[in-house]
């Protein structure tokens, strides 16, 4: 991600002022529809939106249950959460990710390794590069 400084940015006053701005970012992750311009009444929309639903409702049940006392919700983080991966939490977790998968029409069983090379790919084909010119190059 591109930061800019207040010497970029004539809004600023101080060098020491860094922030991001939407000319000045870029989205890393290759969604396959720009945000707010998905197809509507298509079914990987839907999908996602489900699955994207789900995890947040039953997330937001594990946080806040109903009765609980005020020390128990204290302990009841996402951190917390994400630290004991409950079996519930892992499968929204799959459900979700086979929803964005077959989005891209990509398989379930893609390794690690090669969906971040069809990511890195879809990333260059939109930004107009064939290949990486310098790794970690700002």
């Amino acid at each position: 991600m591109r930061r800019t400084t207040s010497g970029d940015c004539p809004c600023r006053s101080s060098p020491d002022n860094v922030h991001d701005t939407p000319g000045t970012t870029f989205e890393t992750y290759a969604f396959l529809w720009p945000a707010g311009k998905e197809p509507e009444g298509d079914e990987r929309v839907a999908g996602i939106a489900n699955a994207a639903r789900e995890l947040v409702e039953k997330r937001d049940r594990w946080l806040n249950p109903e009765g609980a006392s005020e020390a128990e919700l204290k302990k009841r983080t996402l951190t917390n959460l994400y630290n004991e991966r409950p079996t519930w939490l892992a499968l929204a977790h799959e459900r979700l990710d086979r929803a964005v998968l077959d989005a891209y029409n990509w398989p379930h069983d893609v390794s690690d390794e090669e969906l971040l090379e069809r990511l890195l790919t879809l990333n260059l084909e939109r930004s107009g590069q064939k290949e990486i010119k310098e790794i970690g190059a700002v």
